[in-house]
């Protein structure tokens, strides 16, 4: 498999069409919605318990404890960058809560995703709605294969997974 950017990546097609097979991209920004709370779930819950534990440790040790609570912020940036590169980046190419939801992401072409491009995925999703503001949540709305902006940046593209695009096929 070709890395993407090099010259012979030029010569294929995009994978997924909208017009030719929109089975892929029906419903996919409502899942995606539903995939990120999941996932945000997924990263808080360790987080969460981890401040608890940090929280009873501060009050045995009379206020010692407490300055744990300091690396709960590295912790947290690891634990998500973690999570990400080897869900996403792994061979479903899905997190589990894209896995919940039957969506996966793909590079352009069809390709599924590496670690470095899931992560790069993920922090350039945070970067862009934090400088941009929320409103570049509204860039899907605005092309066919509902790609975000980071998705647009980075040559990816979330669509349904096989099973439920068969299964959309057979009703189109």
């Amino acid at each position: 498999m070709a890395a993407y950017g090099r010259a012979d990546d030029a010569d294929k097609p995009y994978a997924y069409d909208p017009r030719i097979h929109p089975e892929y991209f029906r419903g996919v920004l409502g899942r995606r919605f539903l995939a990120f709370l999941i996932d945000l779930v997924i990263i808080c819950a360790p987080i969460g318990f981890a401040a608890v534990v940090i929280f009873v440790l501060g009050l045995v040790t009379l206020g010692v404890g407490w300055f744990l609570f300091g690396l709960l912020s590295p912790a947290f940036l690891l634990w998500a960058l973690i999570y990400t590169g080897l869900t996403l980046g792994g061979p479903r190419s899905a997190t589990v809560g894209m896995r919940a939801v039957d969506i996966e992401m793909r590079l352009w072409y069809g390709a599924p995703m590496y670690s470095l491009l899931a992560v790069m995925s993920v922090v350039l999703y945070w970067v862009s709605v934090s400088v941009l503001t929320p409103l570049v949540l509204l860039v899907p709305l605005f092309n066919g294969r509902r790609r975000m902006l980071h998705d647009l940046l980075l040559g990816t593209v979330v669509v349904n997974g096989e099973a439920r695009a068969a299964a959309l096929r057979r009703y189109r």
